[in-house]
């Protein structure tokens, strides 16, 4: 009788234990982070902070991801990289990503980083409009062919005898041998105004150029076989731009260990401009919260492109772009 109690307790403790190391595994199982890759499309900046506040504060883990973000630049095509399987996602431009569909490439638009292009004309102090420019000379570099150019043409009647080739020096420009050049509002504004030069400039956004910009894209694969990663990666980095505009030091940390000749005060200056040019929040993005993207502003990226030539009329544009990810609940800034 003894005998057969022992067994019974043995048998009882050998079960608590096997169900104790199963709930342990399963502990260890809930805790495991899924593994994302984020491609960037330039070089590490402020125009990025919301990412990589999402990574020093510990939001993705919070959402349960361990991401990894991979610095872009000249010699990096990231949607390449994306299809191949080296990257889960990438900041991307509605542009190209209609471009994509049109080759069949199965490469999806989930959120938008910026509801406003920060791609700025500036021009000389004495010029004021972008209508006074026509005629001028103007910087531009090869991508604007089958972007921002077009639409200059279009609704300003550029034409292509004022391109000049635009190479990343500010010296034409500062020199005056170009009346006007291209540019990223959070960025060559910054160093010509240290040069003391009161140059005009022309956020196009704001002119009516339609793209969103640093848009979140992946593969549909991606969204078919992992919607739950999907998700959560948007939340999270919608997140990480709501902890990093008010206070983006954690952020910043990284930043500069990615990209060490990035200054504290070029920084200080791109965020100051997306704030007061309301890159992140402003348009749909007051109600919608950031990351939103609406069916009609698709369009009008679309027709643009068709107007312009940049994409033949048959395309099914509504392939490049999906808003079944963004979050219930808008996540605003403030």
């Amino acid at each position: 009788m003894k005998n057969q109690i022992k067994c019974r307790t043995r048998r009882m403790r050998n079960t608590l234990l096997l169900a104790g190391l199963m709930a342990l595994g399963n502990a260890h199982a809930s805790e495991e982070l899924a593994k994302v890759t984020f491609g960037l499309d330039w070089f590490a900046k402020a125009e990025h902070g919301g990412f990589f506040q999402a990574v020093a504060t510990g939001i993705y883990e919070k959402h349960g991801l361990d991401v990894t973000i991979e610095a872009g630049g000249p010699q990096v095509n990231g949607m390449q990289l994306l299809l191949a399987g080296k990257l889960d996602f990438v900041m991307g431009y509605p542009i190209h990503n209609i471009n994509a569909v049109e080759q069949g490439l199965p490469v999806v638009s989930v959120a938008a980083t910026f509801q406003k292009d920060p791609q700025v004309i500036i021009m000389q102090p004495g010029i004021k409009s972008l209508s006074e420019l026509k005629g001028g000379s103007i910087l531009v570099a090869n991508y604007a062919d089958t972007t921002f150019w077009p639409w200059l043409k279009k609704e300003y009647g550029f034409t292509d005898d004022m391109k000049a080739p635009f190479t990343g020096s500010l010296q034409p420009f500062l020199s005056e041998r170009a009346d006007a050049q291209q540019g990223y509002l959070t960025n060559e504004p910054y160093t010509i105004g240290r040069a003391a030069v009161d140059a005009n400039v022309i956020l196009m956004a704001d002119e009516g150029y339609p793209p969103y910009a640093g848009v979140i894209e992946t593969t549909r694969e991606m969204l078919n076989e992992k919607p739950e990663v999907v998700q959560q990666f948007i939340k999270a980095s919608l997140e990480g731009w709501r902890s990093y505009f008010k206070n983006p030091k954690p952020g910043n940390e990284l930043i500069q260990k990615s990209n060490p000749e990035l200054t504290p005060e070029l920084i200080a200056y791109s965020i100051s401009k997306m704030k007061e040019y309301n890159l992140i929040d402003g348009g749909a993005a007051q109600d919608g919260g950031i990351g939103t993207m609406t069916h009609e502003r698709w369009e009008e990226t679309f027709d643009f492109m068709v107007d312009t030539g940049l994409v033949n009329t048959g395309v099914d544009y509504r392939k490049a772009y999906s808003l079944e990810f963004l979050p219930e609940s808008p996540i605003f800034l403030e």
